[in-house]
């Protein structure tokens, strides 16, 4: 399978890796080309409006319904997605995935943190760690339920779907659509980072308003595989998530076996690091709102079902201003990650790569007492916040967490210490 890539973001492309291999004119003709089965994999409804219909035509070389019953796999199920089901009002924060560098594969490394909505009404998101040094050998996965989001932490990964290969590096996120087939091995020694599995409307890029045609994340930044196939046959594994729940299928093909295909429901991933930061260059603070990369909205125009939100590198510039996020009680609810780097509201420590927090609808936060103090005294001068990268799952429903979450070690106990040493200044 080979790794190269098209340019755009919502699209509709067109890809063959072998010739002649993808039909011109129809996209189920009476005999396809070279022997070859169309399918569609659609990623709406068929009625949906045009602007909105997602779907890709695959031709392949046997048709995906050639698997045995599926068969539930009960012990990963409660291993990896175990379904949150405790809403904690406090302000949470956790280390780094407690299993880093522990032998498994993809599949086995995921571990549930938080989560709202549910996946049978299709709204709402779960945030998941995931940590494995092991290839996926002959299995592969199909998440039923919703997209999955990847944030790398640590570690290149290689992400075998049915259309093509993405390659994902630290600093670049990836998403794989609902249904559709795939396979994550590491390239480069241990693998984590996080996964937003999104149950609500695809994400989307955000809409820009009074910015104009640039800014933010560009949607030629965004890219696609070219198509790549597997001619593998064996004894391999179909791992599906459905509602929840994982099972399993024993197949005799690889179900990477697409020569060709068109359409606009594809895997794409983007660099982080060239999103178009926008910034005050006069005073005050802007809403976090302005460092949307891609969005999945909501019913409710403007509210999102989550936003996936980034703090990358930027210039600070503003006069007679607090410059680092202010504090906030929000009626959304917040997980943060981070990348590399130091959060610039968190400068005290604590908030470490690798790790998150959450604060739930209402859930007071803002920057640690250190951070305030520094920033209400200095003297304001244009600086740039470098070397770090941030990100933020919102969502307007609030988190229930998994026992995982909250388990002793992992969760930080003391995160409620780093505000209570601010003083009362105020002289009547």
């Amino acid at each position: 399978m080979e790794k190269l890539y098209q340019s755009g973001f919502g699209n509709h492309f067109s890809s063959e890796s072998r010739p002649g291999t993808l039909p011109l004119d129809q996209n189920s003709p009476q005999k396809a080309p070279h022997g070859l089965y169309p399918e569609q994999l659609s990623g709406s409804a068929f009625t949906a409006p045009r602007a909105h219909n997602l779907y890709a035509w695959l031709y392949r070389l046997r048709p995906s319904v050639m698997h045995k019953a599926f068969t539930p796999m009960k012990d990963l199920t409660a291993k990896t997605f175990f379904k949150p089901h405790s809403i904690n009002p406090n302000q949470m924060r956790w280390n780094p995935h407690p299993e880093l560098n522990v032998k498994q594969n993809f599949v086995q490394g995921i571990r549930c943190v938080v989560g709202t909505g549910n996946s049978h009404e299709q709204r709402g998101i779960q945030v998941h760690l995931y940590s494995f040094t092991e290839g996926m050998g002959k299995t592969y996965f199909m998440n039923a339920d919703g997209d999955f989001l990847f944030v790398a932490q640590t570690g290149k990964l290689e992400i075998k779907t049915e259309l093509g290969i993405l390659e994902v590096e630290p600093g670049e996120i990836a998403v794989v659509p609902r249904g559709m087939k795939f396979q994550v091995n590491p390239l480069s020694g241990g693998c984590s980072g996080y996964i937003g599995e999104n149950f609500g409307a695809p994400f989307q890029l955000p809409e820009l308003g009074p910015i104009g045609a640039n800014g933010l994340a560009h949607r030629r930044h965004f890219l696609a595989p070219v198509a790549a196939f597997e001619d593998l046959e064996g004894d391999f594994e179909l791992i599906g998530k459905f509602a929840g729940e994982l099972w399993h299928a024993k197949m005799g093909h690889s179900p990477l076996d697409v020569v060709a295909w068109h359409g606009n429901y594809v895997p794409y991933k983007y660099d982080l690091r060239k999103f178009n930061t926008i910034n005050t260059v006069s005073f005050d603070h802007p809403d976090p709102s302005i460092f949307t990369v891609l969005t999945s909205p909501s019913e409710t125009p403007g509210t999102a079902n989550v936003d996936f939100v980034i703090f990358p590198p930027r210039w600070m510039v503003a006069e007679h201003t607090f410059r680092p996020p202010y504090f906030h009680r929000n009626c959304m609810s917040e997980y943060m990650g981070l990348i590399y780097g130091v959060y610039d509201a968190k400068t005290s420590g604590g908030f470490i790569p690798g790790g998150g927090s959450l604060h739930n609808f209402y859930a007071a936060h803002g920057p640690d007492s250190d951070t305030f103090v520094k920033a209400s005294d200095v003297e304001l001068k244009p600086h740039k916040i470098d070397q770090t990268m941030a990100f933020m799952f919102e969502s307007r429903m609030p988190y229930m967490v998994t026992d995982f979450a909250m388990s002793k070690g992992f969760i930080q106990d003391d995160y409620q210490d780093c505000w209570q040493n601010f003083k009362k200044n105020f002289k009547a």
